[in-house]
């Protein structure tokens, strides 16, 4: 990087402008979000019944199914950032947390990696919900959640890769 300055931020983003120079001696600009890390979790009641959550998702501008997200507080290790979020969007914490992968959600403009969980074992506890969100929680049939997939009814990214992770994993 060759210069860097800040353009834009607030409390979920900051936004930068970086001059670059490339590998080949020319120099480009690149916008860059920096997000904090984020986690994802695909909770399952049973071996057979997942639990999703409903959220009306302003930027994409509808109301979406997927699974418990968000970002990792400074601080913060995976696994409590993944039992917060399961109790604050969906009102359960899990014995078990098995992480599936890592991945860069948006690797040209957004500096991020979303850690992708399973959880089991769940038992109810009170939720403390965001005041940000209104959520709806409904228990799906797994099956049910591949098809929802393969129909293109799920559009969260973290989602769909948890799923289909699960599923191949299941096939083994």
């Amino acid at each position: 990087m060759l210069t860097s300055r800040p353009v834009y931020e607030n409390r979920w983003i900051r936004v930068r402008e970086d001059q670059v120079e490339l590998p080949d001696g020319r120099t480009t600009i690149y916008g860059v979000v920096q997000c904090p890390g984020c986690v994802g979790v695909l909770p399952f009641l049973d071996p057979d019944t997942t639990i999703l959550v409903g959220q009306y998702r302003y930027v994409a501008g509808s109301f979406y199914w997927e699974m418990p997200t968000g970002a990792v507080r400074p601080g913060e290790t995976e696994e409590a950032a993944v039992q917060r979020e399961l109790a604050e969007e969906a009102g359960y914490e899990a014995d078990r947390l098995v992480k599936l992968c890592a991945f860069h959600p948006s690797k040209s403009v957004v500096e991020e990696t979303a850690n992708i969980y399973v959880a089991e074992g769940l038992r109810p506890v009170r939720r403390q919900a965001d005041p940000t969100e209104f959520i709806e929680v409904r228990a799906f049939p797994f099956d049910e959640v591949v098809r929802m997939v393969e129909r293109d009814e799920i559009k969260d990214s973290m989602t769909i890769i948890a799923v289909l992770h699960t599923a191949r994993r299941r096939r083994r």
